[in-house]
């Protein structure tokens, strides 16, 4: 997709305050420190849209994003970092489920994984239950860069193993490199634009 526009709209807590448009939405969720930030900014071309952080648990809002003028992006709090207060944790997970279960222009969830790293219990709950709420996932394997393509592809067979879904359908992608960006805008289209 070609990026015309990319703009930060605003930041919420609760649903009274995400925006009232009816655009298709596309979520982007996954553990602390994952490179979800730079994942949504490789994406629309822009190095500071969603604000990048060496500090895990950075982002404590629901935060929209407006492409295009077509479509939304929506950052959600990362989770399973152990220095957050067990609060702020139990607030951040009733507002991540909170959007997730109500927004009815939700079309995707792009669930972001370090190919380093074997799945987490956190992971493993989300995935689950996203699927038991018949929502659509796109699962994304970021910071392939950090290892070799053979690594890669064990890491790839191995995660896909571990939450039940064909390697070839996890994407990988590499924030460096931008390998793999096309293939991820392809899911976003098809969920949020599909043909007749």
């Amino acid at each position: 997709m070609k990026i015309t526009s990319a703009e930060f709209i605003k930041s919420a807590t609760d649903p009274y305050h995400y925006p009232d448009d009816l655009l298709p939405e596309v979520a982007f969720v996954g553990r602390s420190n994952v490179g979800k930030s730079s994942l949504i900014n490789t994406l629309v071309n822009r190095k500071r849209l969603a604000k990048t952080s060496n500090t895990p648990g950075r982002t404590q809002l629901v935060n929209f994003f407006v492409i295009n003028e077509a479509l939304s992006f929506v950052d959600l709090p990362g989770y399973g970092y152990a220095k957050v207060p067990v609060s702020v944790k139990r607030g951040w997970s009733a507002m991540v489920e909170g959007y997730l279960e109500g927004r009815e222009n939700l079309r995707l969830v792009v669930m972001i994984l370090d190919i380093r790293r074997e799945p987490s219990g956190n992971d493993d709950m989300l995935a689950q239950w996203l699927r038991d709420n018949n929502i659509e996932i796109a699962f994304v394997l970021t910071k392939t860069d950090k290892i070799s393509r053979s690594q890669g592809n064990i890491a790839r067979r191995k995660i896909g193993e571990h939450l039940g879904v064909p390697h070839d359908e996890l994407l990988p992608f590499s924030a460096k490199t931008r390998s793999g960006k096309d293939e991820i805008w392809g899911v976003i289209e098809t969920a949020c634009f599909p043909g007749p």
